[in-house]
């Protein structure tokens, strides 16, 4: 059981909605880790949630939403979603609210990264592979990779700290795509970049800490 969870879900319960960790939270909760980063979605919209919780709606155009739980402790909700034209290879253009993980899970880069866990706890995989992927030690991407990359490059280098974090295999078609397709960061934000070396660093930094207590 996770504290915050359980919070936030007879929250959500008790106004008529659902709520799913996702994400890392997800992951980390299936191999019995630490968590450390509280990634949500929920059936609720943004404006909806903001009659029951207060919250930062600073990015709920795109159905996203930061809640601090006790006031310190960062939870990001976003609402189940589809998601079409990443004009700006970063961002949809156009984005529809949905109630179902069904239609949600098609939108996300990699299968270890679409494992939904509900209210009881309950492991959902809608793609049919996420489980399996993140046991077997397999980074795969939900849908045609190439597509998935120019949608966001960003998804390069996630893909490279996943595989580093929980000990994934890259295949070689993936790394001739990443290798390829490198260029394609030039049109990404610095500051995104940075943020996302920085969380690399920080997964190299704590298997480093894990290997010295061996």
């Amino acid at each position: 059981m996770n504290e915050i969870f359980d919070y936030l879900r007879n929250v959500f319960n008790r106004n008529g909605y659902r709520l799913f960790m996702i994400g890392g939270t997800s992951r980390d909760y299936f191999l019995n880790r630490v968590i450390d980063d509280y990634d949500f979605v929920t059936d609720a919209k943004p404006s909806e949630i903001k009659n029951f919780l207060d919250v930062d709606l600073t990015f709920s155009k795109y159905g996203t939403i930061k809640y601090y739980y006790q006031n310190k402790i960062k939870v990001d909700i976003t609402t189940l979603r589809v998601e079409s034209n990443y004009d700006d290879s970063r961002h949809p253009s156009e984005i529809k609210f949905v109630k179902e993980i069904e239609k949600d899970y098609v939108r996300r880069d990699y299968t270890i990264n679409a494992i939904y866990i509900d209210e009881n706890y309950a492991f959902l995989d809608p793609s049919g592979e996420g489980i399996n992927d993140l046991q077997n030690k397999i980074l795969r991407f939900i849908g045609d990779p190439l597509t998935r990359i120019k949608e966001d490059p960003l998804r390069i280098l996630r893909g490279k700290r996943f595989a580093l974090e929980y000990g994934l295999a890259i295949s070689d078609g993936y790394k001739k795509l990443f290798n390829d397709n490198m260029v394609l960061l030039n049109k990404i934000s610095k500051d995104k970049i940075i943020e996302e070396n920085r969380k690399l660093e920080k997964v190299k930094k704590d298997l480093e800490h894990e290997s010295a207590k061996l």
